[in-house]
């Protein structure tokens, strides 16, 4: 078995990072006083910082090399990186209502993107949010950013448990009025339909919507320091439309390829905001009574964004590893020890369970995540899964330790991924038996969970296909 926290090695990275990070990004986040921990009596804060469409490979801790994510690498030395985390769906909307709510998101028939789903799309309102429970303890709430759970009354997300909304409803928002674009007239078209509201009622488009939600961000933990809250910064970037301030683009200008040029902006633009949430809760003394989360909502989109999965195959939408295990890391300085490595398979509906936990939310039973402290605080190395299983349609995937199952209509695909993470040899007719037991477990799992509640996209290209 692997080991689940690889502490040598992770300490060995850790150290090269900082001297790779050597600034202001790291001077935010400098390692706590041994012996330090939480304000004594007082619950944890817990920041949520969501990507959108950001693949594995997309950081500079993961390995790529022509991105700058300098605060995003150094939050990751400071804790614990999670090398098997997964989302929950290839695609942004499910993903999220798993998030949200703890549970397999198929449990509340959320199996697709709206689309054209009509009134019946929306994340149940009989199915509490991590914002329900949590501001029932005590905490001051927020969501900024991208919601996607959808528009009526009763699914906006301040009727969903969160008493800040700074962001927009839909899948898809343009970043600012007057910069450097690129997307196609599809996503145009969806994305000048997507008002930006506070609340509930429209605000003008700022200069540079990352930007301005890294600030609402700021100013919500500023104005909620001395009481518990639970901010989730659910960034749109870098989702298309493909769109940077000229400013960010500038940076990029040895990069001749102008697709590429713009997502690599977009990115350092999001990261830039990551370090402004860090730097305001080192400078308000918050870091040791703060976890912060960082994770994607699932694979990036190759052939949109230029985005990168490595090492990985497929990409968003696709239940290939590279559409859904995505880049997350945690930090809690005082608790959570730096340069940890989770090397076990976790999942979305996880960092729910450790969030509810902590905060003294969670509830007696019904919950399909599982609370990871005892495993990023090192003090377990046992799975915390014995499978993980994916479902959209008729399409789906399973993993069992190193075993991955993948189902498209009738024909079902195995392979290993000790031996090919890259998913190129199928090894179902030479596993029969391996196929045969997986199969039997993946729809048994299927047959607990509840038909879709709307129809998927009936044209691929049609507006929201890409959300």
């Amino acid at each position: 078995m692997r080991p689940m926290i690889q502490n040598a090695y992770g300490r060995l990275m850790a150290k090269l990072l900082v001297l790779l990070c050597l600034g202001s990004a790291l001077n935010s986040q400098a390692a706590p006083a041994p012996g330090s921990g939480p304000t004594p009596g007082r619950k944890p804060n817990i920041v949520f910082l969501i990507a959108d469409d950001m693949g594995y490979g997309d950081l500079g801790v993961q390995g790529d090399k022509e991105v700058r994510t300098p605060h995003i690498d150094a939050l990751a030395a400071s804790g614990v990186r999670l090398t098997q985390y997964y989302a929950n769906h290839p695609v942004c909307a499910p993903s999220r209502a798993a998030l949200l709510t703890g549970v397999y998101q198929q449990r509340m028939g959320f199996e697709f993107n709206p689309g054209g789903a009509g009134p019946n799309f929306g994340l149940p309102v009989d199915t509490p949010t991590i914002a329900e429970r949590i501001k029932a303890q005590g905490y001051a709430t927020a969501l900024l950013g991208k919601w996607h759970q959808g528009y009526k009354p009763e699914h906006h997300p301040n009727a969903r448990g969160f008493d800040e909304f700074y962001g927009f409803l839909g899948g898809t928002h343009p970043y600012t009025a007057d910069g450097v674009t690129q997307y196609n007239a599809t996503d145009a078209a969806d994305a000048r339909t997507n008002r930006l509201l506070r609340q509930s009622t429209p605000v003008e488009l700022p200069s540079h919507l990352t930007e301005a939600l890294g600030a609402e961000a700021t100013r919500f933990i500023r104005a909620h320091k001395n009481d518990p809250f639970f901010v989730m910064l659910a960034f749109n970037a870098p989702h298309v439309p493909m769109q940077t301030t000229r400013a960010y683009y500038q940076r990029f200008a040895h990069i001749a390829d102008e697709k590429r040029r713009i997502h690599l902006a977009m990115v350092e633009a999001l990261d830039d905001q990551v370090g402004a949430v860090l730097q305001t809760l080192k400078a308000e003394g918050l870091e040791r009574d703060t976890l912060v989360v960082f994770i994607s909502d699932n694979g990036g989109p190759q052939h949109q964004t230029t985005s990168s999965n490595y090492p990985f195959s497929g990409e968003k939408g696709s239940f290939l590893e590279g559409g859904i295990r995505v880049p997350a890391a945690v930090r809690w300085p005082g608790t959570i020890a730096p340069g940890g490595v989770l090397d076990t398979m976790s999942s979305g509906f996880d960092m729910t369970a450790t969030a509810l936990t902590l905060a003294g939310a969670m509830p007696a039973q019904g919950l399909d995540g599982v609370n990871l402290m005892p495993w990023m605080t090192g003090k377990t190395s046992t799975s915390i899964h014995d499978a993980l299983y994916w479902r959209q349609g008729k399409r789906g995937a399973m993993r069992q330790g190193d075993w991955k199952l993948l189902k498209d209509a009738e024909q079902w695909r195995l392979f290993d991924l000790r031996a090919d993470q890259a998913e190129q040899h199928d090894v179902a007719a030479s596993q029969p038996q391996k196929l045969a037991q997986l199969r039997t477990l993946w729809n048994a799992w299927s047959a607990q969970m509840k038909p879709p509640a709307w129809a998927p996209l009936d044209k691929p290209g049609a507006p929201g296909a890409s959300e």
